[in-house]
């Protein structure tokens, strides 16, 4: 049951690549707690846990996928004048872990953010295959191929809403605490232009977060990640221990 200070809780869960384990962290801890969602939400790597988290995964189970999951394991290459790989094989880890299952047959009610690269509009998946909208959610533009939806083409939520709140408020939540992964890095002085890239993207993105959580209702997390690696996946203990202590800290 949830904790009585919340009323219909919603969870969001940002986007951030590997460091989204930081999430099962902060999970592990508002579990331990009694606090459990009536509603939840993901982008990107927050989609992937937002799926396992309404579809009835432990936590213990979820620590153990996101300790054994790899990039490799994710990603293959996918020749394609749209992307350099694919995340088919993200979207072949969901079907096996929970099936071949839709998103309105959750246990907790579940939305994914996604983006129609075609016409720049934010696309909220709640219906239809669940590992395909988790597979939209995740796919970085220009890395990975987009996915065909209808007559859409999807990648990654992170270019609308990085911390994907408004569905949450759409589903009827009226308490909502948002797990934020990347507006507590800090930049570094670029040392070449992959770096510069890297810091170009982060400083858009996390002025936009800045705009769109502009409400002193929304109970924010934001572990302190600086020190980790978007891309590695080796990091995935501590970042569940960063996370874990975020919570804490920010519950108590």
């Amino acid at each position: 049951m949830n904790d009585t200070k919340f009323e219909k809780l919603g969870i969001a869960l940002g986007g951030g690549a590997a460091l989204g384990a930081a999430h099962v962290g902060v999970l592990k801890a508002l579990f331990e707690k009694g606090i459990k969602p009536e509603f939840i939400s993901g982008t990107s790597i927050g989609a992937f846990v937002a799926a396992h988290i309404a579809f009835g995964t432990s936590i213990e189970n979820l620590e153990e996928i996101s300790t054994e999951l790899d990039w490799l394991d994710i990603t293959g290459f996918k020749l394609s004048k749209l992307g350099i790989l694919s995340n088919d094989r993200l979207g072949k880890s969901i079907l096996d872990q929970l099936g071949k299952v839709n998103i309105e047959d959750a246990e907790i009610p579940l939305s994914m953010i996604a983006t129609d690269i075609s016409t720049g509009k934010k696309v909220v998946l709640n219906k239809g295959p669940l590992y395909k909208a988790v597979m939209a959610s995740t796919c970085l533009p220009g890395v990975f191929v987009p996915v065909e939806w209808d007559d859409m083409l999807l990648v990654d939520g992170v270019l609308c809403e990085n911390i994907p709140v408004s569905p949450l408020r759409e589903m009827g939540a009226k308490d909502i605490i948002a797990v934020d992964l990347t507006t507590n890095r800090k930049y570094k002085r670029p040392d070449d232009i992959v770096d510069l890239l890297v810091n170009t993207f982060d400083i858009g993105l996390n002025n936009m977060i800045k705009q769109q959580i502009d409400d002193d209702k929304i109970l924010m997390i934001q572990p302190k990640l600086s020190a980790f690696n978007k891309a590695d996946t080796s990091q995935t203990e501590k970042l569940i221990e960063e996370g874990y202590e975020a919570a804490i800290d920010v519950l108590e």
